[in-house]
C-alpha cells in the first residue's frame, strides 16, 4: 500500500502519493472478491443476535416538539422525548381512528394526536402501549418483538464507539429498493472501493479475510487511503466486523483517527406500492482523534457533521445501486454469487 502510515508514525496524517496508479492501472480484484467469501460472511453475519433492536434514526432527529416517525417492516412507529427528557415509543397509528401519530405535535412532553386530541405521555393509554426504545447517544432504536422473532434483550448490542463529548458524529439515513441483506452484503465487499469509489478511496488492500491465518473471524482488514485532494491522502488501516445481523462496522484501527467507527446499519422498511422490499440505511461516523488540531476543529462540529453526512450521502449513492441491482438480480434469479 503507497504511502502507509502506522498509529506511530509521522507527525502529520496526510501523505504524498509519490506514485499514483490510474484507476484502470490499478490491480484488479475480481479474483480476491470470491462470491463464496462474501456470502459466508453474510451467512455468519445474518446469524448472530439482534434482540429484536431495529435503528430508527440519529438521536438528534428526536426534537422536543415533533416526534421521530419511522417504518420496520410495515408496522409504523413513533419516538419522542417526554417532558423529563426521556424518550418514549410506541405504534405510530392512533388507536382511536389511525390518525398518523408521526403528523402529530409534542406539547411539554406529551404527544398530542392532531385528529382529535388524544394525549399520549409515553405509557399505555386508549388501546395504545409503548415500544422499548434505546438512546446510545447517536442513534435510536425501537425494540419490535414480534418483527423481529427472536428472544428479546433488554437493550441493543451497541458497537464500541469514541466517547461522543470527545468526538464528531454524523448520520446519514438513505432508503433502496432492496433488502437488508444487499446493504450488508455490500459492505462485506471491501474489494470494490477503489474501483466503485475512486473519488475518496485509493491504494486499497484487503489484508486479512474472514477464516484466514491470524484473522478475526468474522473480520476484514483493510489498507488503505483516503483522498484529500490531488495526491494528499490520509492512509489507515481498518477492520469491517459484524456486530448483528443488519449491522457492519469500520473500525480504524491504524492510521489517523484509530478508535474512530462508521456503523451502517439496514433496517426492514417494507413494500413499496409495486411490492418490493424497502431499506433504510441509517450510518453513523464517529471520528475522533488525539491530536490537539481535534479538539479545536471540533468546533466547529457543525460544519464537520455536514461534511461528513455529504460525504457519506456520495458513496451510497453508488452503493444503494450496487444494493439495488443485487436485490434484482436475486428477485429474478439471476445473481450469479
Amino acid at each position: 500500500m503507497n504511502a502507509r502510515r502506522r498509529a506511530d508514525g509521522p507527525r502529520y496524517p496526510l501523505s504524498l502519493r509519490r506514485r499514483p496508479v490510474r484507476w484502470e492501472k490499478q490491480q484488479p480484484t475480481w479474483r480476491q472478491a470470491r462470491p463464496g467469501l462474501i456470502a459466508e460472511a453474510l451467512k455468519r453475519a445474518q446469524a448472530q443476535p439482534s434482540g429484536n433492536w431495529y435503528v430508527v434514526g440519529a438521536t438528534r432527529d428526536v426534537r422536543r416538539d415533533r416526534p421521530l416517525g419511522a417504518t420496520v417492516a410495515g408496522q409504523e412507529v413513533v419516538v419522542w422525548r417526554t417532558a423529563d427528557g426521556r424518550l418514549a415509543a410506541g405504534p405510530g397509528i392512533c388507536p382511536h381512528l389511525g390518525a398518523p401519530l408521526a403528523d402529530s405535535p409534542v406539547r411539554c412532553g406529551t404527544l398530542v394526536c392532531h385528529w382529535h386530541g388524544l394525549a399520549l405521555d409515553g405509557g399505555p393509554f386508549g388501546g395504545w402501549e409503548p415500544l422499548p426504545v434505546h438512546d446510545d447517544g447517536v442513534l435510536v432504536w425501537v425494540r419490535l418483538d414480534a418483527v423481529g422473532g427472536e428472544p428479546p434483550t433488554p437493550e441493543p448490542a451497541v458497537p464500541e464507539r469514541p466517547e461522543v463529548s470527545r468526538a464528531v458524529a454524523a448520520v446519514y439515513t438513505g432508503v433502496g429498493v432492496c433488502e437488508p441483506e444487499d446493504v450488508v452484503a455490500n459492505r462485506l465487499d471491501p474489494w470494490h472501493g477503489a474501483w466503485f469509489h475512486p473519488y475518496s478511496f485509493v491504494d486499497l488492500t484487503v489484508v486479512d479475510t474472514p477464516g484466514s491465518e491470524g484473522a478475526d473471524d468474522d473480520g476484514f482488514t483493510v489498507d488503505v487511503s483516503f483522498k484529500v485532494a490531488g495526491r494528499l491522502v490520509v492512509p489507515v488501516r481498518a477492520v469491517f466486523t459484524t456486530p448483528g445481523p443488519r449491522t457492519v462496522v469500520m473500525r480504524i484501527t491504524e492510521g489517523e483517527g484509530v478508535g474512530s467507527v462508521v456503523e451502517t446499519h439496514a433496517t426492514p422498511l417494507g413494500p413499496d406500492e409495486r411490492g418490493r422490499p424497502r431499506t433504510s440505511v441509517v450510518e453513523a461516523v464517529v471520528a475522533a482523534s488525539e491530536r490537539p488540531g481535534f479538539a479545536v476543529a471540533r468546533r466547529a462540529a457543525p460544519l464537520l457533521r455536514r461534511a461528513m453526512t455529504a460525504g457519506a450521502a456520495r458513496l451510497w449513492r453508488d452503493d444503494l445501486a450496487y444494493a439495488e441491482r443485487r436485490w434484482q438480480l436475486r428477485d429474478t434469479g439471476r445473481f450469479p454469487g
